[in-house]
């Protein structure tokens, strides 16, 4: 399944619950504003109806209660800004032409003058025949009814009412401009609440995922250090849960491995008793030749049971930490080996003094013993990440077993002889002090001949 690019859907559990929010807050603005704006418009045409029907109900009151002569006056005095009257004898708005959306507005009009005749029409007219002189647009004469649009304006009503004498009284209403929604008026305040929604929202994410944060770092101390006191229990009943349940199987590891290393050192105890008894017998043996290969063969036992002790206590026994200079410890080590380095005279890094330095003295005794007494260390660092190499001008390692060689006891020489094979446990110690401390050993043989260990650790 092809992956959606980073930049879309975010690697981090705070940026895509982040990410969640603010799709589901923008979608709830956006059908809030939705609704707003529906009912806005049909409340605003209602009120504007509403107001305007209030107006033309009491002009028409006040005309028919008024003498013809006087008629003309009323309405002159009776306009205002965005209202025009007409009186005359053909209406306004024509038979027909009155709309669903008008039946508010005629329904309010009709109950509040009687059972007069109301047409109202909220769509522009038809435009008139160009008049043959002229004229004025408004009049309050008569004759002058349907005269009275002018064009051009948005937003008007026109409304015609049948008088009792039968003449009628025309109306041209301005309505008022409706505001565009997205006005800085409303615009404003929306993206600030917004803004401030997002920064709560990250905010709180942010502090309900920090809890997985310190729960990832123990479990990063743990694979360095089994014997690193356990991460706090903090954070939502999900994640305490998680941390319980990781501090237990941190207390079950360092307890096998405790009870594992007693367990060696008892048999390794037990085993140098025999072994101590059988080297005093075997000064009694007259052949010498004998004498000698049973001694041999007892100090190799011996080596390999303190080996087999020091590799297993290292998995448990961790020295503080503290700052060590490797360029100068590596140095040392080349002039011990008698090997060329090449690297920084100082360069600091935070572990183990004793195991780090273990570490490189059975690298570097396994090139000096197997690549034909010459090797080459190199260091460099590079961000965060220190890098040795040790290479040396042996025969290198078969593929199969660049892996393999790490394994405890495992020897690519196959002769017993501990002069030549070793104990087999060089590389694997050395792996364990390297990934205690957070670093990694690669095996890679060069293409000039030789094999080259490259050893990284954070800086």
């Amino acid at each position: 399944m092809r992956q959606a690019p980073r930049w879309l859907w975010p690697d981090t559990l705070v940026g895509r619950t982040i990410l969640v929010m603010l799709i589901g807050l923008m979608l709830l603005q956006l059908a809030g504003v939705v609704l707003y704006s529906m009912n806005r418009l049909e409340l605003a045409a209602s009120l504007r109806g509403r107001q305007t029907a209030d107006r033309i109900a009491g002009v028409v009151k006040l005309v028919e209660n008024a003498p013809d002569s006087e008629r003309g006056r009323i309405l002159h005095a009776m306009e205002l800004p965005g209202m025009r009257i007409g009186w005359g004898q053909a209406p306004l708005v024509l038979f027909g032409e009155s709309g669903p959306e008008e039946a508010s507005v005629i329904a309010e009009l009709a109950g509040r003058l009687g059972t007069t005749e109301v047409r109202v029409s909220m769509r522009p007219p038809p435009p008139p025949p160009p008049p043959p002189g002229p004229q004025a647009v408004f009049s309050s004469g008569p004759d002058r009814g349907p005269g009275m649009i002018r064009h051009g304006r948005p937003a008007m009503m026109r409304v015609a009412v049948h008088l009792e004498d039968g003449s009628w009284l025309n109306f041209i209403a301005e309505l008022p401009n409706e505001e565009p929604l997205w006005r800085p008026r409303f615009f404003g305040p929306l993206t600030m609440g917004f803004i401030v929604i997002i920064v709560l929202s990250v905010l709180a994410v942010r502090r309900a995922a920090k809890p997985l944060g310190v729960l990832a770092a123990a479990a990063q101390r743990l694979g360095r250090d089994v014997t690193a006191p356990p991460g706090p229990i903090e954070g939502p009943r999900e994640v305490r849960e998680a941390a319980i349940a990781f501090n237990d199987m941190q207390t079950r590891l360092r307890r096998f491995i405790e009870d594992r290393t007693q367990m060696i050192a008892a048999i390794s105890h037990d085993l140098r008793t025999p072994i101590t008894r059988l080297k005093l017998r075997a000064e009694f043996v007259d052949d010498d030749e004998q004498r000698l290969k049973m001694l041999s063969d007892l100090d190799e036992m011996e080596e390999m049971i303190a080996s087999t002790l020091s590799f297993a206590r290292d998995d448990v026994t961790r020295e503080p930490r503290r700052e060590v200079d490797l360029g100068q410890m590596l140095s040392e080590l080349c002039e011990e080996f008698d090997a060329r380095y090449c690297g920084p005279a100082t360069l600091k890094v935070f572990a183990g003094p004793i195991g780090i330095k273990r570490a490189f003295t059975n690298l570097l005794e396994n090139a000096w013993k197997y690549g034909g007494g010459v090797a080459e260390v190199t260091l460099t660092a590079a961000g965060d990440l220190v890098s040795v190499s040790v290479a040396d001008q042996g025969p290198g390692i078969p593929v199969a077993e660049l892996e393999r060689v790490f394994a405890p006891f495992y020897r690519v020489e196959t002769s017993r002889n501990r002069d030549t094979g070793g104990t087999g446990l060089g590389l694997s110690v050395a792996r364990s002090a390297i990934r205690a401390h957070g670093g990694d050993i690669v095996l890679v043989n060069r293409p000039e001949g030789g094999l080259c260990v490259q050893v990284t650790l954070p800086h």
